[in-house]
C-alpha cells in the first residue's frame, strides 16, 4: 500500500509560489483513443478486472459519502477484495475523489438552501410587522436530501502503479498498455494505435503517469494526458475587466460589451426539446400505472436534448473567445458562481436555467484564460446583482425588473448586467470582502459601507452650506427693527 506523502518544506513551498507567479501549468487530455487493435481475449480479461474493480470503488464511494467518514485517499482498506494492493489503493483514490466532489457540491447546495430559508423567514417577519401576512404568498424553501453517487459506467482512473504506457519498438503500434490484472505476475499488454490528430497533440510532449480507461457501448477507450507550462502574460498593473454571467447575455463585461445569448435560436430549440421530454414523461407515467416493467419504460432523454447541450456549450465557448480576444492585456475577474444551488419559483425558469449550461461558463473561462497566459480570478458573488456601485446599498428593490438596476437611495441607474460587472471588477483586491465566509457577513459589510457613504455625504453637504455662507434677505422693505423704532 502507498503511504501518505510527507508535507512540503518551506523552501519547496516558496519555490512553487515563485513558479506560479511566472507561469501556469495546464494539464491537457488526449481523449477518444479507441482500443480496437487488442484481441477479444485481452479485452475479456480487462472486463473481468473491471467487474471486480467497479463494485469495490462503489463501496468506498458510499463509505466516503457518509457524514462520519471523510474522503481520505490514504485511508486503510476497509473491504476484502481479490484485487492486488496497488489496484485496491487506486480504487480508494478514485472513490475519494468522487466523494469529495459530491460532498462539496452538496455542502454548497445546502448552504444555498439555508440562505434562502433565512431570507424567507426575514421576509415573512417583515410582512407580519407590516400587517401584510394575509397577502404573503412566498412559499417556504424545502430541502431534499441528495442521492449517493451511483457508478454506472466502467471507468478506471489509474496511475503508473497499475497501468504503464510503454512506447512501442516497432512501427505497427504507437504504445503498449501494461495493465495489472487479477492474475498476479501476469500483466495484460494492450496495443494502442493513435490517430493523426492524437499524434499531433502529443508531439514534443511527455506523457503523465495518470491514465483513464472507460467502456462505453461495449467499446474500451483510453485517455492520456500531459502537462504544458504557459508563461503568464498579464502584467501586474494590467486593467481589470469584470465579467458577469447571465442567461439573456452569456457574458457582460464592465466595459459595457455583451457576448452571446440564450435567446433566439437556442431558446426555440429548448422549448421544442422540453415539449418532447414532457410528452415522454407523461407516456412513461401512463405505462408505469399499467404495470409495464421499469426496464421497458421509455427514457425521457432525447438526442435533440444532447445536441442542444453541445450547441449551447459551443456558443458559450465562442463568447468566451470573443471576450478574451477583445481584452488581450486585461486581468479578468468573474464571479464564483454556484449554478447547482440556483432555483426559481417557476418550473419553466428552472428548466431554462438548466438548459443554459451556465455552470460550464466559469470553468471554460478559467481554462481559456490560462491557455492564453492571461490572469483570471474569482471574487465573491454574493449580492453583486443588488449592490449599488456608488453607495453600496443592498436591496431587492434596486432591481425593478430583470434588465434594470435603479438604486432606491442614491438614484444610480444602469443596465443590470453591466452594473454587476462593474461591481465584480471593483471587488478584485478587496481583502475585507474576501474574508467574509457567509452571505450574512457580506451583507453586513456592504451595509456598513453604505452607512459610511451616508456620513460622508452629510459632511459634504454641511461643508457646502458653510462655503456658501448664511442666507441673505432679498427684500425692498426695511427689517422689522425699523418698524419697531417708528412705532
Amino acid at each position: 500500500m502507498s503511504q501518505k506523502p510527507e508535507k512540503a518544506t518551506a523552501e519547496e513551498k516558496q519555490k512553487r509560489k515563485r513558479k506560479r507567479k511566472s507561469k501556469q501549468t495546464l494539464t491537457r487530455a488526449v481523449t477518444h483513443i479507441r482500443l480496437l487493435e487488442a484481441n477479444a481475449g485481452k479485452l475479456e480479461a480487462l472486463d473481468q478486472l473491471v467487474a471486480v474493480y467497479l463494485p469495490l470503488c462503489q463501496q468506498y464511494t458510499t463509505l466516503f459519502c457518509e457524514p462520519e467518514t471523510g474522503p481520505d485517499k490514504y485511508s486503510e482498506p476497509a473491504f476484502e477484495t481479490e484485487l492486488s494492493d496497488r489496484l485496491h489503493r487506486v480504487a480508494i483514490q478514485q472513490a475519494a475523489g468522487i466523494a469529495k466532489s459530491w460532498r462539496t457540491n452538496r455542502a454548497n447546495a445546502y448552504q444555498a438552501y439555508l440562505d434562502d430559508l433565512a431570507a424567507y423567514v426575514e421576509a415573512k417577519a417583515k410582512a407580519g410587522a407590516e400587517g401584510k401576512l394575509c397577502s404573503f404568498k412566498r412559499s417556504e424553501p424545502t430541502w431534499t436530501e441528495w442521492n449517493l453517487p451511483l457508478l454506472r459506467v466502467p471507468v478506471m482512473q489509474a496511475n503508473a502503479n497499475v497501468v504503464v504506457v510503454e512506447p512501442s519498438t516497432d512501427s505497427t503500434f504507437d504504445y503498449w498498455l501494461r495493465i495489472s490484472t487479477l492474475d498476479k505476475g501476469n500483466p495484460l499488454r494492450v496495443p494502442v494505435k493513435l490517430a493523426s490528430y492524437h499524434k499531433k497533440a502529443l508531439a514534443g510532449n511527455t506523457l503523465n503517469t495518470s491514465t483513464t480507461l472507460s467502456k462505453r457501448k461495449g467499446v474500451w477507450w483510453l485517455t492520456l494526458s500531459f502537462d504544458e507550462e504557459i508563461p503568464l502574460q498579464t502584467a501586474p498593473a494590467a486593467p481589470v475587466v469584470g465579467v458577469d454571467v447571465g442567461i439573456a447575455n452569456f457574458i457582460t463585461t464592465s466595459t459595457g460589451q455583451s457576448y452571446g445569448t440564450f435567446h433566439g435560436t437556442l431558446a426555440r430549440k429548448h422549448r421544442h426539446d422540453r415539449h418532447k421530454r414532457r410528452n415522454k414523461a407523461k407516456l412513461r407515467a401512463c405505462l408505469q400505472k399499467k404495470g409495464v416493467p421499469k426496464a421497458q419504460l421509455p427514457s425521457t432523454s432525447s438526442a435533440t436534448g444532447q445536441r442542444l447541450s453541445r450547441h449551447v456549450r459551443q456558443e458559450i465557448n465562442r463568447a468566451i473567445n470573443q471576450v478574451l480576444d477583445a481584452h488581450p492585456e486585461a486581468r479578468i475577474v468573474y464571479e464564483n458562481l454556484s449554478v447547482a444551488s440556483m432555483r426559481f419559483h417557476a418550473r419553466s425558469m428552472n428548466a431554462y436555467l438548466y438548459a443554459s449550461q451556465l455552470g460550464h461558463l466559469p470553468e471554460q473561462l478559467a481554462w481559456a484564460a490560462a491557455k492564453r497566459g492571461m490572469a483570471a480570478h474569482t471574487v465573491t458573488a454574493a449580492y453583486s446583482s443588488q449592490e449599488c456601485p456608488r453607495c453600496h446599498f443592498v436591496s431587492r428593490a434596486n432591481r425593478p425588473d430583470q434588465q434594470t438596476f435603479h438604486c432606491v437611495v442614491c438614484g444610480y441607474q444602469a443596465h443590470a448586467d453591466h452594473k454587476a460587472a462593474l461591481v465584480l471588477a471593483a471587488r478584485w483586491g478587496d481583502q475585507a470582502l474576501a474574508a467574509c465566509k457567509t452571505k450574512e457577513a457580506v451583507k453586513a459589510l456592504l451595509l456598513q459601507r453604505h452607512e459610511s457613504w451616508k456620513k460622508a455625504q452629510a459632511e459634504q453637504n454641511t461643508q457646502r452650506v458653510e462655503e456658501i455662507g448664511p442666507a441673505l434677505q432679498l427684500s425692498f422693505w426695511d427689517g422689522p427693527e425699523r418698524f419697531l423704532e417708528i412705532s
